[in-house]
């Protein structure tokens, strides 16, 4: 009998993302609409409840808390439903009804959803689309979408290894989407299902990309100025007198403040717009688009106008860095200068202390010199008083003379004394 070993916690949840989010099969004849909703994170749980009202609305079940992603064939159209970092999908599919003659348009997915619903969706449109997917035989439908494309932005190319001829204009129609033409000819559902789903996340994260776009234009006032602040402290520096150099480095301060500031504010949202384009261009990629005539297709269309609003988002961080490293660098160049002052003014501060230390140790022996006169003066007084009293037991000299004989050497001893005691102070 083998023992179950010890199961990793999050090993079923990483084995499982493997397999999210999985391409929806895709008959020729759909209709589908793409929306996203850009999300704040308390619309997160919102978006969840929405869709289980919709469920609900169909007798279906909700789906349990946390979940990211579902699938519901809800009888008049199939919904997808994904649950992104930053926003949400609703991917609504129906079988695409046969034009009636005389028709101007086709029937869209989104014909078939409850209006009201959709009124309601939990945050802010960022796209929506329409896809066609139509036989390369039926040309009373392809007619039907190429008519409400605009010739001058029109896109095309072959990709699905030829088997897809896909046309779109990158323009917003009155209703407020934009529209995709498939002409399919023979492909499984499986893989038109796969080419839709990186058309769809193509739409997506362009659109999601170019969200740094406003940051970086709204960053270049910001940054023109504080290049300007910074060129003119740099002249100030060079020609500042010591008394200046608190009000430069208050200016400074002030400037590395808002540059961080700034920074701190749009690096996520340029990071983000990096990698939203960098799954842009994979998805172009994956399509393997093929020359269609004289049409422009899809990675022309996204070099010509995508590409250069990441640069300019690009430029805009680097400008950013830039300017936070050179304001860090003339930081420290002021630093520096107020400490070599400081230095400056320890070492005339430290010579004032020796000079005054000297005069004191001056002053010292001074002082000793009438410390062993005095020490002496009071030492023979004491003499005095003990030759007093000696007379009376015979001593032969009068008390006088007996302490100018002492003086002396009371005074060399005491001198001795005061020496030996300054010698040990320095010893220690």
């Amino acid at each position: 009998m083998i023992r179950r070993m010890k199961t990793h916690p999050l090993r079923l949840a990483l084995h499982n993302e493997i397999h999210a989010r999985p391409p929806e099969p895709v008959d020729i004849g759909t209709a589908i609409t793409h929306i996203v909703m850009w999300l704040n994170p308390e619309d997160r749980a919102a978006s969840l409840a929405h869709v289980t009202t919709l469920l609900s609305n169909h007798h279906l079940s909700g789906p349990q808390p946390g979940v990211t992603h579902l699938r519901a064939d809800l009888g008049a159209f199939k919904l997808r439903w994904e649950m992104h970092t930053e926003f949400v999908s609703y991917t609504f599919m129906r079988a695409l009804q046969s034009p009636l003659p005389g028709a101007r348009s086709l029937t869209k997915a989104i014909d078939a959803v409850d209006t009201q619903w959709l009124a309601q969706l939990p945050g802010e449109c960022l796209c929506q689309m329409h896809v066609t997917a139509v036989s390369q035989a039926d040309e009373v439908a392809s007619a039907l979408v190429r008519q409400s494309l605009r010739e001058e932005s029109l896109a095309g190319s072959r990709v699905g290894l030829g088997q897809v001829i896909v046309y779109t204009d990158f323009a917003i129609q009155s209703d407020g989407a934009s529209q995709t033409l498939l002409q399919v000819g023979d492909l499984s559902p499986r893989r038109l299902g796969r080419l839709i789903q990186r058309l769809l996340e193509i739409e997506t994260y362009r659109m999601a990309a170019l969200l740094g776009l406003p940051e970086a234009r709204r960053s270049m006032d910001l940054l023109t100025r504080g290049e300007a602040e910074l060129a003119s402290l740099a002249t100030a520096i060079r020609t500042a007198k010591p008394e200046d150099e608190p009000e430069l480095l208050d200016r400074l301060t002030r400037l590395a403040g808002e540059v961080e500031g700034h920074y701190a504010a749009t690096h996520s949202r340029f990071s983000a717009s990096n990698a939203y384009f960098d799954l842009v261009r994979r998805r172009i990629d994956d399509i393997a688009e093929e020359r269609l005539g004289n049409l422009q297709s899809i990675k022309d269309f996204m070099q010509r106008r995508l590409t250069p609003a990441m640069n300019t988002c690009e430029w805009s961080q680097l400008r950013q860095q830039n300017l936070s490293q050179r304001v860090s660098r003339m930081s420290n160049l002021l630093r520096t200068r107020v400490e070599i002052e400081q230095q400056d003014s320890n070492r005339e501060l430290l010579s004032s202390m020796n000079r005054r230390q000297a005069i004191q140790l001056k002053m010292q022996s001074t002082v000793e010199g009438l410390s062993v006169a005095a020490i002496t003066y009071y030492l023979t007084g004491l003499l005095g008083y003990v030759a007093k009293g000696a007379t009376v037991f015979g001593w032969p000299l009068s008390a006088e003379l007996s302490m100018a004989g002492a003086v002396p050497f009371i005074a060399l001893a005491v001198w001795w004394l005061l020496k030996r005691a300054h010698r040990a102070i320095k010893q220690d």
